[in-house]
């Protein structure tokens, strides 16, 4: 079985048995939503597609995106990625994720500390029942 898992420090917080899920956020500075859809394949993560309500510093709509709905939609480029990083901080508003119709805070979906941290998403199979990334030292 291929899902999603999450993990912090190399450790497997949470592992999802989704194939598609949309990691959404809002950025810290234009307090615009940014959403971005994945499938995962063969353990990769692959980009299907994307929406931006709005444009501003840093986040503007890349060419040949339409606005529909009051979102830029866009594709993105980019072939399949072994994993996400997206850090976790008390400071800014927190990632969601969402999957087969639900949603939930990343932070709530890991064990991540008060101070925040780096949550690792990659697609993930029967080797996620160790509670380890492969690669990953056990935690001290």
């Amino acid at each position: 079985m291929t899902g999603l898992c999450l993990a912090v420090a190399g450790v497997i917080g949470a592992m999802l048995p989704v194939t598609d899920f949309t990691l959404a956020w809002t950025h810290s500075v234009e307090k615009i939503r940014w959403e971005e859809d994945y499938r995962v394949v063969d353990h990769a993560l692959v980009p299907v597609a994307a929406r931006v309500q709005g444009s501003g510093a840093g986040m503007e709509p890349p060419a040949g995106a339409l606005l529909r709905d009051g979102a830029w939609h866009y594709r993105p480029a980019g072939g399949p990625l072994p994993r996400l990083l997206v850090t976790v901080s008390p400071y800014t508003s927190d990632y969601e994720l969402c999957a087969n119709g639900h949603c939930a805070m990343l932070a709530d979906a890991v064990a991540m500390p008060a101070q925040g941290g780096v949550v690792e998403l990659r697609g993930c199979g029967r080797e996620a029942h160790a509670g380890l990334l492969p690669g990953a030292a056990p935690p001290q």
